[in-house]
């Protein structure tokens, strides 16, 4: 079983930035296909950014593109979530979301939330 943790979330000013952090246990995370989503109260979990294991690949939801940016460092098991430009409409709790190792990475199934292993959240505030 994977465990996946989230950091680094808080209260920032709109137009401000943040980065999160989650840290997986999973000893085959080199080869792991990673996402981040969010939930905001009252609505559905939504995707924001995925990226493939080798990194290669990434994928945004239209309203991050360009102040967005996700990244990994596979000799910390760690995926990161560079929030720039921040917008009181990015409040929510984010999640981190992880594929089984070797498991393929597409934009359907990223958006359709089709992971299999998923962190506690961090909250992100943005005031205005």
């Amino acid at each position: 079983q994977v465990q996946l943790v989230e950091s680094g979330g808080g209260l920032v000013q709109s137009g401000g930035s943040l980065r999160i952090s989650c840290v997986s246990s999973g000893r085959t995370f080199s080869t792991t296909s990673m996402g981040w989503f969010r939930q905001a109260p009252g609505k559905e979990r939504e995707f924001v950014a995925a990226l493939t294991w080798s990194g290669n690949t990434t994928y945004y939801r239209t309203s991050v593109k360009g102040r967005f940016t996700i990244s990994r460092d596979n000799s910390k098991n760690t995926v990161y979530l560079q929030m720039n430009s921040l917008k009181p409409e990015d409040t929510a709790v984010y999640y981190c979301a992880a594929k089984k190792a070797g498991w393929g990475l597409t934009w359907e199934t990223s958006r359709q939330g089709s992971f299999h292993y998923w962190g506690q959240g961090t909250q992100v505030t943005v005031s205005s």
